[in-house]
């Protein structure tokens, strides 16, 4: 199409675009190819100086050959970038690390399964972007997409981590990484990966693991092991179907056999070997 398809020569001398943006520059004529990137529509669009003239009916012939080839570029190249953030976010799903990837006006393209799974009230996926229910936090997160959307693509982003507060689970910090190669196609638009950590209670050590590192007990294993998740010595004990009085005794030889002194420091201790 060209502009003269959709306007008069009058209405394009009044036009504001015009006037302000090609007029200026000498461009005085345009035309459209449009093709398809997978699912969404583009244009590749020309402009012609008042010296060239407008587009006439054999050109738009010509142009309209270029079509077919610019959807299988287009559609290739977002396969492409759709495989590359799949593999960046699949990485980190192995490392039970939640992320997703951000397009330049705040989008999420993608998230990995360990991310959906921590998702709640507070920190959730809705109409397609993040929201907080932390205020101050849902502030910054809207200043860092202003940030994405402003920051060339070539260019890092300097951006802080976000601290984003919850009323009953322990607070999550969002930090940004860049976007590179496939993934950062033009037609797929990946801009930034945020990693959302703490979102998910961490793993448990590997019991057996425990014990070949410290020379625990299978018993004394165990304990240390749901310890480790956060739980009580008092509600270890229940899942394990033993004695407060035995959990004790199991968790002094423990502190005997890692060096910690408190709960908190043989946690802090476990989850190294996570």
């Amino acid at each position: 199409m060209t502009d003269l398809d959709v306007m008069t020569a009058e209405q394009i001398r009044s036009d504001p675009m015009y006037n302000e943006v090609l007029f200026p520059f000498g461009y005085r004529w345009f035309a459209g190819v449009g093709f398809w990137a997978d699912t969404a529509a583009w244009a590749l669009t020309i402009q012609r100086t008042g010296r060239e003239g407008a587009f006439e009916a054999r050109d738009k012939q010509v142009l309209a050959q270029l079509a077919p080839r610019l959807t299988e570029t287009a559609t290739l190249a977002t396969a492409v970038g759709r495989v590359a953030l799949t593999s960046m976010t699949d990485v980190l799903n192995r490392v039970q690390q939640p992320a997703l990837v951000l397009n330049r006006e705040g989008i999420v393209l993608r998230t990995n399964e360990v991310a959906d799974r921590g998702f709640d009230d507070e920190v959730r996926i809705r109409e397609r972007r993040l929201v907080l229910r932390d205020k101050q936090a849902m502030t910054k997160l809207e200043q860092l997409i202003s940030l994405i959307r402003s920051t060339p693509d070539a260019s890092a982003i300097p951006a802080s981590p976000i601290l984003v507060r919850r009323t009953t689970k322990p607070p999550v910090v969002l930090r940004i990484l860049p976007v590179d190669g496939a993934a950062r196609s033009v037609f797929l638009g990946a801009r930034a990966m945020l990693i959302l950590s703490n979102l998910v209670p961490p793993a448990a050590p590997d019991p057996t693991l425990i014990g070949q590192a410290f020379d625990l007990t299978p018993a004394e294993s165990r304990l240390a092991a749901l310890l480790a998740t956060g739980a009580s010595l008092a509600g270890a004990a229940e899942q394990l179907r033993i004695s407060r009085e035995t959990a004790r005794n199991h968790l002094k030889s423990v502190f005997s056999k890692t060096g910690a002194h408190r709960q908190p420091e043989l946690v802090k201790l476990l989850l190294q070997l996570v």
